[in-house]
């Protein structure tokens, strides 16, 4: 068993915004409807959910272990599916969300729920069939320990997704930074290089077994044109000249041990 959260250096240091933006009971209570609302929010949730679905299968009776699970999305998704799962994000208050979403949903009795740090996974090693992680390295103080733990504690296969490095995302991902530093209130974020994660994940005994890009045109233009047809039609007509391979962003990620 690895000690408690606390244990991590990390994890000390509650003012990064990792932790800050989302210990907010006002951000908790938003988080689904700005992330997911409307027709590009809800594409986005059926594709990260199909990409699961193909990389855990057979979903029913796995044990699955969702770090950074918020307001419970996947850890839900996957108990709904058969899996027995632990949900464990550093936000109290988005745990309170992905409760009452999981009893609403007749899932509680499949998913638990706790808080805990993914720079340090309060699991024994190899104790679950696969670790689940959407939206965290992105944001974590040490992606690589993010990643270190989710490697520690599965046993089979570990599901990442983050922001690609080469993207229109890095633009973005360069002005909130600078935003941040400058003190407004914003959300930062990184952006990694496909090449960069799978060496991290070879380090740790894994191999990347599947890649998938999702957009080559930021995801908040998809959602302010708001129409699923345009997206389709403009995000295919740019996969075919070969742009998706070379600049699709967010990156999902699944490795093998």
């Amino acid at each position: 068993m690895t000690g408690s959260p606390a244990d991590s250096p990390a994890s000390r240091d509650r003012t990064h915004y990792s932790y800050a933006h989302y210990a907010d009971a006002g951000v908790a209570a938003g988080f689904d409807a700005l992330r997911f609302g409307g027709p590009i929010g809800g594409y986005l949730l059926r594709t990260q959910a199909a990409i699961v679905s193909e990389a855990l299968a057979p979903i029913a009776g796995r044990h699955v272990l969702d770090v950074g699970t918020g307001t419970g999305r996947a850890a839900i998704g996957l108990a709904v599916d058969g899996a027995s799962v632990i949900g464990l994000d550093a936000s109290g208050e988005m745990l309170h969300v992905a409760r009452t979403r999981a009893a609403e949903m007749d899932a509680a009795a499949r998913v638990s729920f706790a808080v805990a740090d993914g720079h340090r996974l309060p699991l024994p090693d190899a104790s679950v069939d696969a670790a689940v992680c959407f939206r965290v390295l992105m944001h974590a103080i040490d992606w690589r320990v993010c990643l270190a733990e989710l490697c520690r504690v599965a046993r089979w296969r570990v599901v990442i997704d983050f922001p690609a490095r080469p993207s229109v995302a890095a633009l973005e991902s360069a002005g909130r930074r600078v935003a941040r530093a400058m003190g407004r209130r914003v959300e930062a974020y990184r952006v990694m290089s496909a090449r960069e994660v799978s060496d991290a994940f070879a380090a740790h005994g894994f191999r990347v077994v599947s890649t998938h890009r999702q957009f080559v045109l930021p995801i908040a233009l998809h959602k302010a044109v708001g129409r699923l047809g345009a997206t389709e039609r403009v995000e295919g007509a740019l996969a075919r000249v070969g742009l998706l391979s070379r600049f699709g962003s967010p990156v999902t990620m699944v490795a093998e041990r």
